[in-house]
Parts: C-alpha cells; sequence; structure tokens
C-alpha cells in the first residue's frame, strides 16, 4: 500500500555527512575504502558506525546487527543521507526489524542498488520517501567517469533528461507518474510478503545480472500472475549484465504487457552494467517512448 504523502527527496550539499550501512552481504576492505574517499572527493564526510564490518555466513553480521545500524542512521539528526555498502543479499531479511515510524519521522536520502532494492522499494511504498538507484559504496570507488558525474548531480537533486536509445522502444506513447522498482529478482522475491510493492500508477524500471533470458521470463511471469503489474502505467528498463540470450529480453517484455497499450522503452545505462546512472526512485517522471526520453517532474505523480 502506497502513503498517503507526497514523496520527499531529500537531496545532499557539500559538507553533508553520508551514513554507510551494510543491509546486505559482508564487503571487501579495500573497494570499501575506496568508496569512502570517493564520497569524500564529492565534498561530503562520511560516517562509519561501529559494527559494519560484522560477519555472519555471507551477510555483513546478524540481522539485528544490520538492521541497529540502518535504524540508528536514520534517528541521528546529524546524518543528511544513507549509502549502503554493497549488495549481495541480506536486505529484505532486516524489514521487519526497521523502525519504520522513526524513519518515516526522519527522512533522508538513501542510496543503493541490487539487493538494497529491498529497502528501496519499501522506503518509497510504506513511507514515501525517495531514495537513489544507483552505485553501492563498494562500487563507486571504481565507477566510471559517466556513474560518478550522474551520482553528483542526482544526491545534490539536480535531475536529468536520459535520452534513451530510440531502436529499443518497445511501444510508443507517453505516460507519466512515479518511478518505481529496481532490480528484478529481488523485487520478485517481496511478492507475498508484508512488503510487496504497489506499482499502480508507476513507472516500472527493472534490471538484472546473472539471469539467462528464461528466468526473466519466470520472474516478469510471476509478476503479471500475482497482479504486481496491474496498473502500471509505462516501463523503462536498464541494463541486462550477463543474462544469457539476451536478445530475447525483448520479445518477453513485450508479450508480458502486450494488452497494457503503455509505453515500453529499454537501453538506459543503470545497473550492473558498466555505466549505472543514478534514478531518483519515487519522484515523477515522464516517459516519452515517442521522443525516446526520461525526464523527472515531481510534480507528475
Amino acid at each position: 500500500m502506497k502513503p498517503d504523502v507526497e514523496p520527499v527527496f531529500c537531496s545532499l550539499k557539500p559538507k553533508d555527512v553520508i551514513g554507510v550501512a551494510a543491509p546486505s552481504a559482508r564487503f571487501d576492505g579495500q573497494s570499501f575504502r575506496k568508496g569512502v574517499l570517493c564520497l569524500e572527493s564529492m565534498g561530503f564526510e562520511v560516517h562509519i558506525p561501529e559494527g559494519i564490518t560484522g560477519r555472519y555466513r555471507y551477510l555483513a553480521g546478524t540481522d539485528r546487527q544490520r538492521a541497529d545500524v540502518l535504524n540508528s542512521l536514520f534517528a541521528d539528526p546529524g546524518i543528511k543521507g544513507i549509502i549502503a555498502a554493497r549488495g549481495g543479499f541480506g536486505a529484505m531479511r532486516i524489514l521487519p526489524l526497521l523502525d519504520w515510524d522513526t524513519i518515516a519521522g526522519n527522512p533522508k536520502l538513501f542510496m543503493g542498488f541490487s539487493d538494497p532494492t529491498a529497502l528501496i522499494s519499501s522506503l518509497v511504498c510504506k513511507v514515501g520517501i525517495c531514495a537513489l538507484h544507483g552505485p553501492n559504496l563498494v562500487s563507486l570507488g571504481q565507477a566510471d567517469e559517466k556513474t560518478l558525474d550522474s551520482f553528483a548531480k542526482n544526491v545534490t537533486g539536480c535531475f536529468t533528461r536520459i535520452n534513451l536509445p530510440s531502436d529499443q522502444v518497445l511501444a510508443g506513447g507517453r505516460a507519466t507518474g512515479p518511478l518505481m522498482g529496481g532490480n528484478l529478482a529481488t523485487l520478485v522475491h517481496m511478492i507475498g510478503t508484508a512488503f510487496q510493492p504497489d506499482f499502480t500508477g508507476s513507472i516500472l524500471f527493472i534490471e538484472d545480472v546473472g539471469e539467462p533470458a528464461y528466468k526473466i521470463d519466470r520472474m516478469l511471469t510471476q509478476m503479471k500472475m500475482a497482479g504486481v503489474l496491474e496498473g502500471v502505467k509505462g516501463v523503462a528498463t536498464g541494463s541486462f549484465e550477463n543474462c544469457d540470450d539476451e536478445s530475447y529480453i525483448p520479445q518477453i517484455i513485450q508479450e508480458v504487457f502486450i494488452d497494457a497499450n503503455i509505453p515500453i522503452c529499454m537501453g538506459i545505462d543503470a545497473g550492473h552494467g558498466a555505466v549505472n546512472r543514478s534514478l531518483p526512485m519515487g519522484g515523477g517522471v515522464i516517459l516519452d517512448a515517442d521522443q525516446a526520453i526520461l525526464e523527472w517532474d515531481f510534480a507528475a505523480q
């Protein structure tokens, strides 16, 4: 269920403090340090909480440890933004342990992608806080110039129009609504839980990595049969990196939305590819497939 509030995008400014959370898997120390230096070079201060380097199987600590870090970062008035250390798996395990009342009362810009999609989707759908689908900390430290430029602009609220490849427009038309979604596999695993996303009236964004085409087909088919795709007003996809039989994916997407009569565009450089553009999630966008553009307009809800 979507909250009955206007979405809030908490943009950052130089010298703001960004706290680091580790809601998912353990991370490499060297890549972590490079990410911290990258944020500092952009003019931000970085807060590294105690216990963030915990180890529990493949996770960065127990569920309670990882949830406590995130809860404390949202509760701290000195923290203006929060970035996920990395993806992997584990974010959805801590969703029931988060203090959603405190989070709703202390909106901050959360940043990350891949497994942190579980947090991004819940922030948007449950409490109406916009989040940034963009690099995690460990990937930020090794990101290319396009990725870094997009991140720096979007965290400060400078949303830019994205020109989409015209040869990857699958269905024409124009639609408006909040941009929602993220990593496809993560979204599918949230179906049937208390945190199942509500995409009604939205422009759906999906991306994935390492999933062969038949699994993309299976996941989208499950979403459709579960009713999760009902009311979607448009689709804009990111990269499908290292996905076997990738050439089948456009046809699969067309078949899933064949009766929807909505604009569908592919080819955004966002996700697990070499370029990972930052996308403000939860804010209104205009998807114009005829002109092959995606642009932000927070009035377009």
